[in-house]
């Protein structure tokens, strides 16, 4: 369908953080360089179109995601410009934070498109809120990934995420999304 003024998309971010790249930590995100590449297309094709972007941040006070470090830092290539929307949030859902579950309780008709890292913690966490707070969320499923799971295949856990996430959202590719806002294929 495509994008209108009585019916906004919106594209959130979730959690693109240098935090998830460096082998070796905890959290490091399987398949991120396809994951980031869907992301900045879209994002490029949200920018030039001049749609609403808002970037999610982790942060909190553990050993990991402490604000003062540099590797909470957003992933260069989709650091925030003047005029997006940024939310700091210290659990895994994006309503941890005042900020924006005051903001998504004060816009209506509005359907945010989630894209990003933290999968199997951010999106999820936050999807499963919105939707008990009546709000729509569509998961861009070749745009989103997850850290490594502690065992098993990664692509069986990263399909049983999605799977779950279903029960709560809208799911669909970044080529679906792009050919239904009226755009040509990035």
């Amino acid at each position: 369908m495509p994008v209108s003024h009585d019916n906004p998309l919106v594209l959130v971010f979730a959690d693109l953080q240098m935090e998830y790249l460096p082998p070796g930590r905890g959290h490091v995100i399987l398949d991120a360089d396809a994951a980031i590449t869907r992301c900045l297309a879209l994002l490029a094709l949200w920018r030039s179109n001049r749609w609403p972007v808002m970037h999610l941040k982790r942060i909190a006070e553990a050993a990991w995601f402490n604000p003062s470090s540099r590797l909470t830092d957003w992933i260069a290539e989709a650091k925030p410009r003047p005029g997006e929307m940024t939310f700091e949030h210290a659990l895994p859902s994006a309503y941890s934070s005042s900020r924006f579950a005051d903001y998504m309780s004060n816009i209506r008709n509005v359907r945010c498109v989630l894209t990003g890292f933290s999968l199997d913690e951010t999106i999820l966490a936050t999807v499963v809120e919105g939707f008990h707070r009546s709000h729509r969320y569509q998961v861009i499923t070749d745009a989103v990934a997850c850290r490594e799971p502690g065992a098993g295949e990664a692509a069986v856990y990263k399909e049983s995420v999605v799977n779950v996430i279903a029960n709560f959202a809208t799911l669909q590719s970044s080529a679906e999304l792009i050919r239904a806002s009226g755009a040509v294929a990035v």
